[in-house]
């Protein structure tokens, strides 16, 4: 029977066991103060990245745990496999929620119970298609970047004793919109840190998690559907349960404005081809190589009478906001690699220029609010607030390919 978590562990991390586990070990007690007896919230937890941090933290006993989330239907499956799983330390109050975290049922939840000791964000657009047209970027900033700033405007009113919200390597000198709206939530989070602590992670992919093109290769394989990959593309990955950790470690341990990172090394970073043909292997079949995703499609038909060759199409990366290497900080960042053997930290940071950031999302605001505001003119405001984003636009989204 084939073990996902087998399979990502021998083929795409090629871990045994989770890099973490030592650092994890040597701060158990640390963790048990942080996190035993306390209120945690957490919101997008029904997501990979969330599930696997509730399954990080559950373990050091918190006295609640409340879960918000707008998938009611990954909600639910999060409590049943919560429930069911053997050892999992369920609190005495474990309440989730199927609720927008920027609407007013959040805002009454949240302040009827007092705040929390401890809040984890983890609702946000991940994917850099969502820059396809000015109506998904403006979807993407208000996820990212404003409801963030108006949960943070809650929180000083009832201020947590750890915030966390979750960041990407693709903030690290940015070139596409979703990882610029990353870099400035990095800012406008970091702008509340002197109310309450703030921490964040950048990290890789995250092996097979919700969404993720790898995961989009079961579920072609069980439709019985062509897989379609990128060649010239490798990525840094990490499996669900180290993600989880990673941002675990990151607000329990980090201090205020630090920002938490893998340490992986160039040489183990995994071209998505290869997890495709890997995969197919595992499943019992050799990679029908295609020149186009038509070819491929057409060639699907075979495998309903039982072929054992599956279509195949891996072609040059040719989509806006692509970049063909990952990097999780950037020259100008102060980084310390002696504190954990498996994370590095950027330390150093700041207090952002909070009038300039806001006055940003001002700008923004009102281009939002324009009928014909182009995604030429976003770009353009983001630029004048980063100046070194370089932006790649080819004119073609991810959504256009198969």
């Amino acid at each position: 029977m084939f073990d996902l978590d087998t399979f990502i562990s021998e083929h795409v991390t090629k871990r045994a066991e989770s890099m973490f586990l030592y650092d994890i070990d040597k701060s158990q007690e640390l963790l048990k103060e942080k996190i035993g007896k306390k209120r945690v919230l957490v919101i997008g937890g029904a997501g990979s990245i969330g599930a696997s941090y509730i399954k990080a933290i559950l373990p050091f006993k918190p006295a609640s745990l409340v879960v918000v989330d707008i998938n009611e239907n990954a909600l639910a499956e999060l409590t049943r496999d919560l429930r069911s799983a053997k050892g999992v330390l369920m609190p005495e109050e474990y309440i989730p929620y199927p609720m927008d975290f920027s609407s007013p049922v959040f805002r009454k939840m949240f302040t009827q119970r007092g705040g929390f000791d401890v809040v984890a964000n983890f609702a946000a657009h991940k994917h850099v298609r969502s820059e396809k047209d000015i109506y998904s970027i403006e979807a993407l900033f208000r996820n990212n970047v404003f409801h963030v700033k108006d949960l943070l405007d809650l929180l000083r009113g009832y201020p947590p004793e750890e915030y966390f919200c979750v960041s990407t390597d693709k903030a690290a000198n940015p070139a596409n919109i979703m990882g610029a709206s990353k870099r400035i939530m990095e800012d406008v989070i970091f702008g509340y840190s002197e109310a309450f602590p703030v921490k964040t992670a950048r990290f890789a992919n995250v092996a097979f998690s919700n969404g993720s093109l790898p995961a989009g290769f079961l579920a072609r394989i069980a439709k019985q559907q062509p897989l379609s990959a990128p060649s010239n593309i490798k990525r840094y990955f990490v499996s669900p349960k180290e993600s989880g950790q990673i941002c675990m470690m990151a607000c329990m341990l980090g201090g205020n404005r630090e920002i938490f990172f893998p340490k992986l090394e160039e040489e183990q970073m995994m071209p998505f081809d290869a997890i495709a043909e890997k995969l197919l292997q595992e499943y019992g079949y050799e990679a029908l190589h295609c020149s186009s995703d038509r070819e491929a499609i057409e060639q699907a038909e075979a495998l309903k009478k039982g072929s054992k060759q599956y279509p195949v199409h891996f072609s040059m990366s040719d989509t806006s906001g692509e970049k063909e290497y990952e990097e999780f900080y950037t020259e100008a960042e102060i980084v310390d690699m002696g504190r954990f053997r498996s994370l590095g930290v950027i330390t150093g940071k700041g207090v952002p220029d909070k009038k300039r950031g806001d006055e940003m999302c001002r700008m923004l605001s009102c281009a939002f609010d324009r009928e014909k505001t182009t995604k030429e003119e976003i770009v353009r405001i983001l630029q004048d607030y980063l100046p070194g984003f370089g932006h790649i636009e080819r004119g073609k989204s991810l959504d256009g390919k198969m």
